[in-house]
């Protein structure tokens, strides 16, 4: 399993997925990871999550307070601190990564993450020697 050994970090892309109408293939995928996996989430994907859930998907506030209630009962949801930050941006400064995808990297680091579920980052690289980047729809993937 992907996630042996540690907790896995899921980007904002991949939790939507698991809501997914229309993207099926990618929705079956993600529900399997999300169910067999010890998952692990930040603030900023939760906050991110309920933003495009509701612009971009039309799901209603109300809906949305229930998905997050259970959310946070399903999973490990990191608080972004000082500390996120600070790394977040060395962590930006260093592999030339956008400050957001930096800061949910700096997050799933300091949870002790060893895999990184993302469509985002490049596939396969490994950072600071702890955490892989997986892209879970690459053949072969998780």
């Amino acid at each position: 399993m992907a996630g042996e050994g540690g907790d896995i970090f899921v980007d904002t892309n991949i939790l939507i997925y698991a809501y997914s109408v229309t993207e099926l293939e990618k929705k079956k995928k993600v529900l399997s990871l999300l169910t067999t996996e010890s998952v692990a989430i930040s603030t900023q994907v939760v906050n991110k999550f309920i933003w495009v859930m509701h612009r971009k998907f039309n799901v209603a506030y109300g809906s949305l307070k229930f998905i997050i209630d259970n959310i946070f009962d399903l999973y490990k949801v990191c608080i972004i601190n000082q500390s996120s930050v600070l790394k977040a941006i060395d962590l930006s400064k260093r592999l030339q990564f956008s400050y957001w995808d930096s800061l949910m990297l700096a997050s799933a680091l300091e949870s002790g993450c060893n895999v990184f579920y993302t469509e985002d980052l490049q596939d396969g690289q490994y950072i600071d020697n702890q955490i892989v980047v997986i892209n879970p729809f690459v053949k072969n993937a998780g």
